[in-house]
């Protein structure tokens, strides 16, 4: 039965009638530390920090980030940033200093909420190696030679370390908090009376074809109607339990996962503040959860964990498996030995607020693992030939194209992007190419767009490309995917050197680490005197794929792929 929930409304008036409906319900449960948080209790705490940030200066249009993993400061920090109506600006975990230098100029943050570090990326001190002021400031004076609209830094301590020192130059996050009693609750609610269902409400980077992310600026009802669409097909309500292993910063985990459960009523499980595959075993059996959200190469993790029969699943009923194609072998056994029996599949991307369609609690698994469903309600979609421009029937691939109420505003700052993507009529090209049955279930059969999938990442390879013809050596570069059996895809460079030049393949490697995001550093380097080329002069890139596929061995992988 659908969820009955006025999407014309703010993301923070929708909050209100959950808690007032599901006061003593659990809203939000973190596993790893053990917050726990009943809908009252949550949203007493989210205006707190909502008053916080009022109390240092943040009004309704400005831009706040978030640089965390799965904390639970990150959901609040989400629907804080709602009430007042900032726009909350989600960074990636992953990102290293060349990627976030771009994010803080080009989205204009007045605030950046971040955690000390997380593996091998320590987040204090690229912000310090960026922002030199920092170190003679005092927190909320900020003022950035480089970064002009940034004022404030919030860190949060790591879990397990709460004594940290803070940073110079930043605030902490339990002072922040400490200071929402200088906002009244009336302040933030006359904050909150001003925001509308078509104000922006949160800026997601999404990786660019033609060299740096852009920002797809998303609505309160863009995201809300999303929220709604993808529970219904779950079927989710007020009993059901979540369990999130996917990132926040992803729409996979702050659209499909939280807003879902609250638009929902539903609880937000939250396993670990990243993926683990033990500990969200262990979240969903301790916790009871009735559904899970992850790509394929998560499930895989967890299914083949050497303690996955010691964890009772019986719980699970459904969920969504996202990000990259399903093997059918790994369809059944989420099926079978997890549980998820009405588990559901979901397509789309982030200009979307993502998804564009979606499988039914109900479709068979053939339905389940060869297509991605149907289009969402209240969404239209259309295939168009790329050579025509002509719409195409059932049975013919062509471009997928949609137009909703969800389709992002624009990018960020980026006119001639948008412009690029959204076509006079509304319709935004995807760059995917699909089929449709005669019942209505698309089938995603290949991509206009130069990208790769790694494990659930887009990864746009001229992007990478860009950032290595700022290598000194390097002449030209092709960056390529090449199959692998674990992420789907793994990023490849053919690389050109300049004359007399001496770099190596790991050089090269060691030049992008610390300086790109981890997944975007090439596996695999060639060092080559030449790309295949048309007669044209145009780079034959599905030439120097299969060649590649060929020289690496990777034919196995090759043939488990599928589109």
């Amino acid at each position: 039965m659908a969820t009955t929930i006025d999407t014309r409304l703010p993301i923070g008036d929708i909050l209100d009638q959950q808690t007032d409906r599901y006061p003593d319900r659990e809203a939000l449960v973190h596993a790893a530390t053990g917050d726990r948080f009943t809908y009252r209790q949550f949203h007493a705490e989210v205006e707190r920090v909502a008053r916080g940030l009022m109390a240092i200066g943040i009004q309704k249009g400005q831009h706040v980030g978030i640089w965390a993993t799965n904390y639970t400061e990150w959901v609040l920090t989400q629907f804080a940033t709602a009430k007042i109506g900032a726009v909350l600006v989600n960074v990636n975990p992953a990102y290293r200093t060349h990627e976030l230098a771009y994010l803080l100029e080009q989205s204009q943050l007045t605030a950046l909420v971040l955690i000390g570090r997380f593996r091998t990326s320590d987040y204090v001190g690229m912000v310090n190696e960026l922002i030199p002021e920092l170190l003679e400031t005092t927190a909320g004076q900020l003022n950035s030679a480089n970064y002009p609209f940034l004022r404030h830094l919030i860190f949060i301590p790591p879990h397990d370390e709460p004594d940290a020192p803070t940073p110079e130059g930043m605030w902490r996050w339990n002072d922040l908090t400490a200071r929402a009693d200088e906002v009244s609750a009336s302040e933030l609610r006359a904050s909150q009376t001003q925001c509308g269902p078509d104000d922006p409400i949160n800026i997601q980077y999404t990786s660019g074809t033609t060299g740096n992310p852009k920002g797809a600026t998303l609505t309160h009802h863009n995201i809300l109607s999303n929220a709604l669409h993808v529970g219904d097909c779950m079927e989710m309500d007020e009993h059901d339990r979540l369990c999130i292993p996917v990132p926040f910063y992803h729409c996979f985990g702050c659209v499909m996962g939280t807003l879902n459960c609250v638009v929902h009523g539903s609880t937000m499980v939250i396993p670990a503040e990243h993926f683990d595959p033990l500990r969200t075993l262990q979240a969903i059996s301790d916790e009871r959860c009735t559904a899970v959200h992850g790509v394929p190469t998560m499930f895989i993790a967890q299914l083949s964990h050497p303690d996955f029969a010691q964890f009772d699943l019986g719980s699970l009923r459904t969920g969504i498996m996202a990000g990259s194609p399903c093997p059918i072998e790994v369809m059944r056994e989420v099926i079978d030995r997890m549980g998820a029996q009405r588990i559901t599949i979901a397509y789309g991307l982030t200009e979307a607020s993502p998804v564009i369609t979606q499988t039914l609690a109900d479709d068979g698994i053939e339905r389940r693992v060869s297509t991605v469903g149907k289009v969402l309600p209240n969404v239209e979609v259309r295939l168009v030939d790329p050579e025509t421009d002509q719409v195409v029937g059932a049975g013919r691939q062509g471009e997928l194209q949609t137009r909703s109420s969800m389709v992002m505003q624009g990018y960020y700052n980026m006119p001639e992007a948008t412009a690029d993507a959204i076509d006079a009529a509304g319709w935004l090209h995807t760059g995917d190419l699909a089929t449709v049955d005669e019942d209505g279930y698309y089938k995603i059969t290949g991509r206009l767009k130069d990208m790769i999938i790694r494990g659930g990442e887009n990864i746009y390879p001229r992007e990478i490309e860009e950032f290595l013809y700022t290598h000194p050596q390097i002449d030209d570069v092709q960056v390529i995917g090449v199959p692998d059996q674990r992420f789907g895809e793994e990023v490849m460079a053919w690389v050109r050197l300049k004359p007399d030049a001496d770099a190596t393949e790991e050089s090269i490697r060691d030049y992008c680490r610390g300086r790109i995001a981890h997944y975007k550093v090439p596996r695999y380097v060639k060092l080559t005197d030449e790309f295949p080329m048309t007669v044209t002069g145009k780079v034959q890139k599905f030439i120097m794929r299969e060649q590649s596929i060929k020289e690496l061995g990777l034919q196995t992988a090759a043939g488990v792929q599928t589109a």
